[in-house]
């Protein structure tokens, strides 16, 4: 299975043209949030639709930086995983959307417990999903804050603003994968036991990753491939 991982596409449409060839390659898409750029909302839509026309398997959330409300366009272009389980060849992805409380000057700020709290669903499906041990083996999480003390959460300053609660909770449901973005300066790739988790940094940057992933013989799926990409 190959992934095409962006997020904090911040209302670029001209990178998102350059990578006609990843989408076509890509058998999905996984998108960490922040659809809009700074305090200009309005530039969330056209991105949506212009990733609409790219491929036909998108799972989303939405970041800080969009409007709590285009959580609802999201759901109706039908690429949204924010607080819902979605399968696709047998994979589970679930996310959860917005940042921590931090500057107060974006519109989705949440505290760590509002923002875990849309993996209730993955907790609700545990029973059933989960093996012995509480752990998942065909989980994605996307998250658009980062976890806590990994490559994927840390300022130019070495200081690490990521979730503990975010992390604490990879580590409980052990997914194979987790995408998230937020922090631009802090693209990295971590490993969090069996996880694998990427932050692909910011595509109005020119950054995106590409993730592969395999089912072994067991039904266990792990990560083969993670690579941080630039145009």
């Amino acid at each position: 299975m190959k992934f095409l991982v962006l997020s904090d596409i911040h209302g670029d449409l001209d990178n998102l043209d350059k990578l006609d060839s990843c989408f076509k390659e890509a058998d999905a898409v996984l998108f960490g949030g922040d659809f809009a750029k700074f305090e200009h909302e309005e530039t969330g839509k056209p991105v949506l639709e212009k990733l609409l026309k790219k491929h036909e398997s998108i799972f989303s959330v939405i970041g800080n930086c969009d409007n709590p409300d285009f959580l609802s366009e999201i759901e109706d272009a039908d690429v949204s995983v924010q607080g819902s389980l979605a399968f696709f060849d047998g994979i589970a992805i679930c996310g959860s959307g917005g940042g921590t409380k931090f500057t107060g000057t974006t519109p989705f700020e949440r505290d760590e417990d509002e923002i875990l709290s849309d993996y209730n669903v993955v907790e609700n499906s545990s029973e059933e999903c989960a093996d012995e041990n509480g752990k998942w083996s065909n989980l994605i999480l996307i998250m658009h804050n980062p976890p806590k003390d990994t490559a994927c959460d840390a300022l130019p300053n070495g200081i690490h603003v990521g979730s503990e609660k975010l992390r604490s909770y990879i580590e409980k449901r052990s997914p194979f994968l987790v995408v998230t973005g937020h922090i631009h300066e802090s693209a990295g790739i971590e490993k969090i036991g069996d996880c694998t988790a990427i932050n692909p940094g910011s595509l109005a940057e020119g950054k995106y990753g590409w993730v592969e992933a395999e089912k072994d013989s067991d039904g266990k799926w792990s990560v083969t491939k993670a690579e941080l990409k630039q145009l």
